[in-house]
C-alpha cells in the first residue's frame, strides 16, 4: 500500500528504487494532477479574464459499479413484482360459501288397523316381526364402498359417509336422544348455520313442517313408552354423489325397530315394537368435512303405530301392546295458511306388524 505521498495510481514504472528521493514529495506523476481539485489557470487566461490564480474543478462522477447497478436493478423488479401480485394475483379467490338451506321435514304417523301385537320379551316379537334378519346398532348402518367424483376424492367421501353415519347413530340410537333428555349429541353434529333452526325446534316445537323436533330426531314420549331392550335393530343404506362442485349429497334411508313398554310398568310387563323409518338427505361442503358436521336439506319420517289424532312434532307417542287408533285423524290443514304443513297420516300394514 503506498505511503501519504504516492501517486493515485502508485509509483510510476521505472522510477529510483531503493531510498527516499529526496524530491519525491514535491514531484506529481500526471495521474496525480488530473485527480487535483484545484487547477491553475493559464498566464494568458489571468491576463485575459482576470480570474484568481486557480479554479476549483469540478468533482470525478465515478459511476456505479456493474455489480451495484445490477443489484439495484434486481431489487426494483422485485419490489415492482411484489405489488403486482398483491394487486392482481394469478389465484381465483375462494368462492364464497353457500348458506345452508333450512332442513324441510315431514312426519307421517302410521295407525294400526287393530289391537297392537305384544309378547312378554322383546327378542320374540323381533323372531316374529319383517325385523328378524336387520342388525343391532349401528352394526346395522354399513359404510358403502366409496369412491372419489369428480371434484371430491376417495378419502371426502369416506368423510362424508362416517359424518352422516355418526349422525344417524346419534339421533336414532342414543338412549338420552331417543327418551328425550338430551339433543347435544346430535347437535354437536349440526351445521352451525342450521342450529338457529334445530334450537327452535326443541324451544318451540310446531307442526309447520320447518320445527318438528321429530324432523332431527328419532324422540319418544318418556311420559307414555320406555326402551324394553337397548338392542335396537336397524337396516337401511348410504348412498353419497355430488350435489355440485363444492357439495357432496349423502342419502340415507333406514328403518329402526324399538322395542317398549309402558313407562311405570313392571319388568314383566307386555313388550311392543315401535317401527321408524327416516329417509334423510344430508349436504356436506368442504367446510363440513373439515369440521365433522352435516346439513340435513330434508327429512321424511313414517313411524307406528301411531294414533292419527296426535301432534307428532314434539313427541312420536307409541301405541302400545293392546291399544288401539281411536278413531278420528289429523287436524285438518289450512290451504290459506303458506307456513303450514298438510296434515298427514297413514295405515300401519298388518305385515308390519310382529306375527300374533
Amino acid at each position: 500500500m503506498g505511503g501519504p505521498g504516492d501517486p493515485p495510481e502508485g509509483t510510476p514504472e521505472g522510477g529510483p528504487g531503493g531510498a527516499e528521493d529526496e524530491y519525491r514529495s514535491v514531484v506529481f506523476d500526471e495521474s496525480f494532477v488530473r485527480a487535483a481539485r484545484l487547477q491553475e489557470f493559464s498566464a494568458k487566461e489571468r491576463m485575459t479574464d482576470h480570474a484568481p490564480a486557480v479554479r476549483r474543478r469540478p468533482p470525478l462522477h465515478r459511476g456505479l459499479t456493474r455489480q451495484a447497478l445490477i443489484l439495484v436493478v434486481l431489487i426494483a423488479v422485485a419490489f415492482g413484482t411484489a405489488i403486482y401480485m398483491g394487486i392482481r394475483h394469478p389465484y381465483s379467490s375462494p368462492p364464497t360459501r353457500r348458506p345452508a338451506e333450512l332442513l324441510r321435514m315431514t312426519v307421517i304417523p302410521l295407525a294400526p288397523q287393530g289391537k297392537v301385537p305384544g309378547a312378554a320379551d322383546a327378542e320374540s316379537l323381533y323372531a316374529r316381526s319383517p325385523a328378524a334378519p336387520f342388525e343391532a346398532g349401528a352394526e346395522g348402518i354399513p359404510l358403502p364402498p366409496s369412491r372419489s367424483t369428480a371434484h371430491f376424492s376417495d378419502s371426502q367421501v369416506v368423510t362424508a359417509l362416517t359424518t352422516v353415519k355418526d349422525y344417524i347413530v346419534r339421533s336414532s340410537l342414543y338412549p338420552e336422544v331417543l327418551t328425550g333428555r338430551e339433543v347435544r349429541p346430535a347437535r354437536a353434529l349440526v351445521d352451525s348455520e342450521q342450529l338457529d333452526q334445530f334450537d327452535q325446534s326443541f324451544d318451540h316445537p310446531a307442526a309447520d313442517g320447518r320445527h318438528a323436533p321429530t324432523g332431527w330426531v328419532v324422540r319418544i314420549d318418556p311420559a307414555r313408552a320406555r326402551l324394553a331392550d337397548d338392542q335396537i335393530r336397524v337396516s337401511g343404506s348410504l348412498q353419497a354423489t355430488e350435489a355440485d362442485s363444492a357439495t357432496l349429497e349423502v342419502t340415507a334411508d333406514h328403518t329402526f325397530v324399538y322395542a317398549l313398554r309402558p313407562t311405570g310398568a313392571a319388568s314383566g310387563g307386555p313388550a311392543s315394537l315401535f317401527t321408524v323409518r327416516r329417509a334423510v338427505t344430508f349436504h356436506l361442503d368442504r367446510d363440513d368435512l373439515r369440521t365433522h358436521q352435516v346439513q340435513l336439506i330434508a327429512s321424511y319420517v313414517q313411524a307406528g303405530p301411531l294414533a292419527c289424532a296426535e301432534d307428532s312434532s314434539a313427541y312420536l307417542r307409541p301405541l302400545l301392546a293392546g291399544q288401539t287408533a281411536r278413531a278420528g285423524g289429523p287436524a285438518g290443514s289450512n290451504p290459506y295458511e303458506t307456513d303450514s304443513a298438510p296434515a298427514l297420516c297413514g295405515t300401519l300394514a298388518t305385515g308390519a306388524q310382529p306375527k300374533v
